[in-house]
């Protein structure tokens, strides 16, 4: 394994301090505990908007700090959770009389510590909890995984947000968003985690994993590896199971790159999609390509698709200024 490395140990701290200074007119770092908030702060009165998790899904979250999405955000090592003391801190750094809103995705390590830093906040908090992984059944035992679903989540509730939004209709918009947002993942390769030395698994060369998470876990079953024309298929089969589609309904529809994929794949990728949803009627209203949660270097890609309305769409195209993600400005 080859990665551009001094130390495991210091990676990520180097990483924040080069993302710091490549951003210098957006965010700033603080370094313990570790946070990233909006150089400049919202409007007094706004709900500080708040997401973080472990690292290695960059851009997610660091990469989404900024006018128009999130207040800050709370790096743990990589697909580690960070502590609470991160997150109560940056809580207390950016909260501006309009209490908080953490936006967690659902894995056993962030909600704890998530809950933990609101029990400690004397201010009030709310939390979204995103669940938008389709590949894990609706009664599994901790819930379904969330995964690039989480950035339309933090779009359209921080857009809200920035528009003076209360906590309450900012939880039960978020809240709507999640539900509305299903996303499935394949990967053609597992990723190689730098404490490990070597990838989270090994897939036969005539395999794909469907239904991958991006932390490298398994997915929910092998396909033999097919056309990109077949493997878009089986995932936005997967998805129509789940989402209440009717004809004429309008979708945000997401490309998201694992990490090793190429933009030309992606494109690819997002034809066949459109296709496949234009083919059952839907009305394919705005779409994002590219890589925004990622997994390493994993190779593969998910597709994630949100039941829009007119409110979600106009949040949706909002001014949005951070380093991953912008428009509009």
């Amino acid at each position: 394994m080859k990665k551009f490395i001094n130390h495991v140990d210091s990676l990520l701290d180097e990483s924040l301090r080069g993302f710091a200074k490549a951003h210098a007119d957006l965010v700033e770092v603080n370094p313990e505990p570790c946070f990233i908030k909006r150089k400049q702060p919202g409007n007094a009165g706004k709900v500080a908007v708040i997401s973080g998790g472990g690292s290695g899904h960059e851009p997610l979250h660091s990469g989404y700090v900024g006018r128009g999405m999130l207040d800050a955000a709370c790096p743990g090592q990589i697909f580690t959770s960070p502590g609470p003391d991160q997150m109560l801190a940056a809580a207390q750094a950016v909260e501006n009389g309009g209490g908080v809103l953490f936006i967690v995705k659902n894995y056993a390590g962030d909600v704890m510590n998530f809950e933990m830093a609101a029990e400690m906040l004397e201010c009030p908090v709310e939390t979204v909890l995103v669940q938008d992984d389709i590949s894990l059944p609706k009664e599994h035992d901790i819930g379904r995984r969330g995964v690039a679903g989480t950035l339309m989540v933090e779009k359209i509730v921080g857009a809200a947000a920035e528009e003076g939004a209360d906590l309450a209709a900012l939880k039960a918009l978020g809240d709507r968003v999640a539900e509305r947002t299903a996303t499935f993942g394949v990967a053609l390769s597992g990723c190689n985690v730098p404490a490990l030395g070597g990838p989270t698994f090994t897939l036969p060369a005539d395999k794909v994993e469907l239904g991958v998470g991006i932390h490298g876990e398994h997915g929910r079953e092998l396909m033999d590896f097919s056309s990109a024309t077949e493997i878009v298929k089986r995932m936005g089969e997967a998805i129509e199971d789940e989402l209440p589609l009717s004809k004429g309904q309008p979708v945000l529809l997401h490309v998201n790159g694992l990490g090793a994929t190429t933009l030309m794949e992606l494109y690819l990728v997002y034809e066949l999609a459109y296709d496949f949803w234009k083919q059952h009627g839907l009305d394919i209203r705005r779409s994002l390509v590219g890589n925004y949660t990622t997994a390493l270097d994993m190779a593969g890609c998910s597709i994630s698709l949100t039941l829009l309305e007119d409110e979600l769409t106009r949040l949706w195209d909002a001014p949005v200024h951070t380093p991953g993600l912008r428009w509009g400005c």
